[in-house]
């Protein structure tokens, strides 16, 4: 899964594809070097980042949408929001999936439009918002209570009328984790992965890879975000979520090789 962040704030490429013939070529290079998905977001979710609102995520979302979709028709499109307007519009336009890193919990609309067009749908675990969810990392075992929650917004989920057979996990690496925690989680993936329910990881550029390798600048974390592709692999992760679609792509397949 290939990221592309329409938005002026992202924490490591923010700005650089709000106009939509950027996002577009951006598209086009992510797939032709082995992008099986797109994740589009217009809202960022990095620690601190302000939230907009329906409307102007709507605003920097649907242009680009609308240009991939016409010009890249076979593409799977993801699209990352926690807003049920924003999801419905979105799959109106051409978009496959919803990747709401809230799992739900922002916005119970949104599992109800998920149901109605049975799209596929990843539900992250996270706490509080991007503003508080550092303050949220309070955990009796990180890898077992993420689990937990995660059961808990699938049932959500199923109850609003999502099949199961739509639902992917994301255990939310950096959202409402210290860094120790993260590499707990993923030193454990196998506990996520074992279920029927098939997994997804976001680990590119993240600032727990920036913690282990004393690398403040996101962009220069790649080859630590290719070693932890690595062990999402070893773990069984179905879809890896990064930005450095290339190198990333030929490290997953020789990883997928070896194990």
């Amino acid at each position: 899964m290939g990221v592309i962040n329409v938005t002026p704030d992202s924490f490591s490429d923010g700005g650089r594809f709000l106009a939509s013939e950027r996002a577009l070529a951006e598209a086009q290079r992510q797939l032709s070097r082995g992008a099986d998905v797109l994740d589009l977001g217009a809202q960022s979710t990095r620690p601190g980042a302000e939230e907009v609102g329906a409307e102007e995520e709507l605003r920097r979302l649907l242009p680009a949408l609308k240009a991939i979709r016409h010009s890249c028709p076979e593409a799977l499109i993801s699209i990352d929001t926690f807003l049920a307007p924003v999801a419905a519009k979105a799959l109106e336009a051409g978009a496959n999936w919803i990747n709401d890193v809230s799992g739900g919990r922002r916005d119970p609309d949104l599992l109800r439009v998920v149901a109605d067009t049975g799209c596929p749908v990843v539900l992250m675990h996270s706490r509080g918002d991007s503003q508080t969810m550092d303050r949220f990392t309070t955990y009796a075992d990180v890898v077992t209570d993420v689990k937990e929650a995660l059961l808990e917004r699938s049932e959500a989920a199923i109850q609003a009328g999502v099949r199961e057979s739509q639902i992917i996990w994301d255990p939310g690496l950096g959202f409402a984790k210290t860094h120790e925690q993260n590499l707990q989680l993923l030193m454990n993936l196998e506990q996520i992965t074992a279920g029927a329910r098939p997994v997804l990881i976001g680990p590119s550029r993240k600032r727990f890879i920036g913690a282990v390798l004393n690398e403040p600048r996101p962009k220069a974390r790649l080859w630590g975000t290719a070693a932890v592709a690595c062990r999402c692999v070893q773990a069984g992760a179905a879809v890896l979520r990064v930005h450095d679609v290339g190198p990333i792509s030929q490290t997953l397949r020789m990883a997928a090789t070896l194990w």
